[in-house]
């Protein structure tokens, strides 16, 4: 099997740290969601303000895949929540948002459509 060096196109998450996720050379403090071709500033404040507007704005960049960063641990939001994505058919993986700001650059590096929505703690 010959293995070949894959680079995410597009935005990637260069850093993290306890409150920042770093977007190429920008600092975000604030949630936000970031796909290859977009970064949208200000999504969810926190956890508990997670609506299901919050995932129909997600769903408008049409990935096949959505990351969800829940903050320094990891949480479960009520599945009505994200039942937009479900019923499109569009996977939803939740984890802590330092592992979702990780996954997130491997699947991007595959070419595959994948946003991640990052709540900094």
């Amino acid at each position: 099997m010959k293995f070949h060096l894959s680079q995410a196109q597009g935005h990637v998450v260069t850093g993290v740290g306890p409150g920042w996720v770093r977007i190429g050379a920008d600092d975000h403090r604030t949630s936000f969601v970031v796909a290859p071709d977009v970064v949208i500033d200000a999504w969810a404040a926190t956890f508990e303000a997670l609506d299901e507007a919050h995932f129909e704005s997600v769903q408008a960049l049409a990935p096949e895949i959505v990351l969800l960063g829940t903050g320094a641990r990891q949480r479960f939001p009520h599945p009505r929540l994200y039942r937009s994505l479900t019923d499109a058919r569009i996977g939803v993986e939740i984890m802590d948002t330092n592992a979702a700001a990780r996954t997130y650059n491997i699947i991007a590096a595959e070419g595959r459509r994948v946003a991640a929505a990052l709540i900094l703690p």
